[in-house]
């Protein structure tokens, strides 16, 4: 793994208390999606919401396609979610004069939970947030040490970082990113490349709030109500201060933010830290025990748990 690429040394806000298994069974890692608005019950598209299981979003959208009988361009959906766990999400389908029920969805790779009609095509980020309930197994920390690093996480909040899933196995996204960089390639979606410039630019985030935990670890305060880069085109009104420790450290990495710069994106800003919310815990039998917590959208459980423990993969 190249070292500039490696979401694990990303520095911590804290020493984690231990160390914990994660996904060690399917639906060790469960996510509800909060669209955050009810379905319309009028209009020419269906809101469907769907349980899936090892399954990845895109190809559930190509099912539900199939089986309603529309082309995959009037499947809507708010973003994707995780593969390697059980999650609940929502699916617009445009059908205008067909009607659609649940019995004519059905499919072995998901269940229909809910399905209504709803007047618009839901478009990435239009939910509201994810809820998380996630098991960890084989953990190693005190209970009462544990208590107290959950109550500091829901009062201060965690580092808002982009997860590692945000850059592919290994980083391959990160790797290919930066080939197309080199060849001037990084141009966005209408060129096929938008899923390897989100993750560009959320990578100069991380790079970005990262820095700004080793100063907060070498006594410097943390500016927790600040904001960090999402790298594009334009100005913005963040602190003075905090925009010269951003050009300071981008320096190193002009050729990303020109290619960023001249993708058609224009500068938008991020939370560097994120407060989780209706965070709760329950010991289950022997080392285990399953933590709950809700998320705005755009925010990933990974960066919570990472706080927490060491987490190790079966």
């Amino acid at each position: 793994m190249d070292a500039r690429f490696d979401f694990c040394s990303l520095p911590k806000m804290n020493e984690t208390i231990g160390s914990a298994l994660m996904r060690a069974h399917l639906t060790d890692f469960q996510v509800r999606e909060i669209l955050g608005f009810k379905p319309t019950g009028t209009g020419e598209h269906y809101l469907v919401e769907i349980c899936k299981r090892n399954q990845n979003t895109r190809w559930v959208a190509k099912i539900l396609a199939d089986l309603a009988g529309i082309g995959i361009c009037d499947i809507g959906y708010c973003g994707l979610k995780d593969r390697l766990a059980e999650t609940t999400q929502w699916f617009s389908l445009c059908s205008p004069k067909r009607q659609i029920g649940k019995d004519q969805l059905r499919h072995q790779a998901f269940d229909v939970l809910k399905i209504d009609r709803h007047s618009k095509k839901l478009r990435r980020g239009d939910h509201k947030g994810n809820a998380f309930n996630i098991t960890l197994r084989e953990i190693t920390f005190d209970r009462k040490v544990f208590e107290r690093r959950l109550n500091e996480i829901g009062s201060v909040g965690v580092p808002n970082y982009f997860g590692e899933q945000r850059f592919g196995i290994n980083a391959g996204n990160l790797f290919t990113a930066a080939k197309l960089v080199k060849s001037g390639r990084l141009k966005g979606n209408r060129q096929g490349t938008g899923f390897y410039l989100s993750a560009a630019r959320s990578w100069l985030f991380n790079l970005i709030l990262g820095k700004h935990i080793e100063d907060h670890l070498d006594g410097e305060e943390f500016p927790f109500l600040q904001t960090g880069p999402l790298w594009g085109r334009g100005r913005t009104r963040a602190d003075p201060c905090i925009l010269l420790k951003e050009a300071r450290l981008l320096a190193n990495w002009s050729e990303w933010c020109y290619a960023l710069e001249h993708s058609g994106l224009t500068q938008e800003r991020r939370q560097l830290i994120v407060v989780p919310s209706a965070l709760s815990y329950e010991h289950l039998y022997k080392k285990n025990l399953t933590i709950k917590f809700e998320l705005p959208k755009g925010c990933y459980a990974t960066t919570v748990l990472r706080e927490i423990a060491q987490l190790n993969r079966p």
